[in-house]
């Protein structure tokens, strides 16, 4: 099936673990783009809670029919449109995963868990193992694809010829500038390109159009077994990419919080290029390399002792328990 459409990717500027106003924002944002005429509406990775090394993450853990879904559902009958953006939540066997749901005006049309948490995402989350692929009653077929997804190939392989459209968003974070500052901004440049090329370029891969979201503005935390905090920005890069990879809109980090809107033909494509064999689809640089593998190691441990056996708190009770 193949239709031109509307669609519109959200770029929020988050307040780590501060619900109420990252709520607030992507439903003002929503409402703009539909307004415009959007038919999709796709809301960034994280989207109640940005994500940093904070503890305060943890206080905004959502269950799955609390706040956050329901601002999803509430906006796709406003608009009469499909909704989609990921929240961490835990779910009824007391596991926390990172979910995007996609939903439309009659209800929740699928899920998909972020198979694999990135460097200190391994804290407050546990990866999920489902396809990411999401059939819907029309007939058409979504993948989903969060974040570093979009950098790996067995992402690429499983959705290839096999979806009509891919939604998805990104919460990532740029290189430090440490010394030597001419190396490390090498290296921030290098990271800036791969964030939104593995985006663009993952269509070429799949064989179907890309509505992406992503996370905009400065971010400093603690480095988990540093001495030293992160301080950096998101990358940002909300964009619509046509099923052969060529970039419909952009919005980059220096337009900071806003919506990015165009036309897609949804429907699958011919793969532009053959997915190579190798794990990374992208080299992933020095440093962030470095934090990949200490940062696993150091998150299951967090999560273990932080998340794991926590009672839900206010935030992550539904509403009928929240007194």
């Amino acid at each position: 099936m193949n239709n031109d459409v509307t669609v519109a990717a959200i770029q929020l500027e988050p307040k780590i673990g501060d619900l109420h106003a990252n709520l607030t924002a992507c439903e003002n944002m929503a409402n703009e783009a539909g307004k415009k005429g959007a038919k999709w509406i796709i809301i960034p990775e994280f989207f109640t809670t940005g994500m940093a090394f904070n503890p305060r993450i943890t206080d905004a853990i959502q269950p799955p029919n609390g706040p956050a879904l329901n601002l999803l559902l509430d906006l796709a009958k406003r608009h009469h449109a499909y909704i989609g953006g990921s929240f961490i939540t835990r779910d009824e066997d007391n596991i926390v995963r990172n979910a995007f749901y996609l939903v439309s005006p009659e209800g929740i049309v699928g899920r998909h868990d972020k198979d694999i948490p990135t460097m200190w995402e391994n804290c407050f989350y546990i990866g999920g193992t489902d396809d990411g692929i999401i059939e819907m009653n029309d007939r058409q077929t979504v993948g989903v694809s969060l974040c570093w997804e979009f950098m790996r190939s067995q992402t690429a392989r499983r959705l290839r010829e096999k979806v009509d459209v891919i939604v998805g968003g990104s919460c990532w974070w740029s290189v430090p500038s440490w010394v030597p500052k001419s190396v490390t901004a090498r290296w921030e440049e290098k990271n800036e390109r791969t964030a939104l090329e593995s985006v663009r370029v993952f269509a070429t891969y799949v064989g179907a159009p890309i509505i992406h979201a992503a996370h905009v503005g400065e971010i400093e935390c603690p480095l988990p077994w540093m001495p030293m905090n992160y301080k950096g920005h998101y990358e940002a890069g909300s964009m619509i990419v046509d099923g052969e990879g060529n970039t419909i809109a952009l919005r980059d980090r220096h337009e900071g919080q806003g919506i990015v809107i165009g036309n897609i033909k949804i429907g699958r494509t011919t793969p532009q290029q053959d997915i190579p064999n190798k794990y990374w689809l992208h080299d992933r640089g020095p440093i962030p390399t470095l934090a990949w593998n200490y940062q696993h190691l150091h998150g299951r441990r967090w999560y273990k002792k932080n998340v794991a056996h926590r009672k839900p708190s206010v935030a992550e009770k539904p509403k009928s328990l929240a007194k």
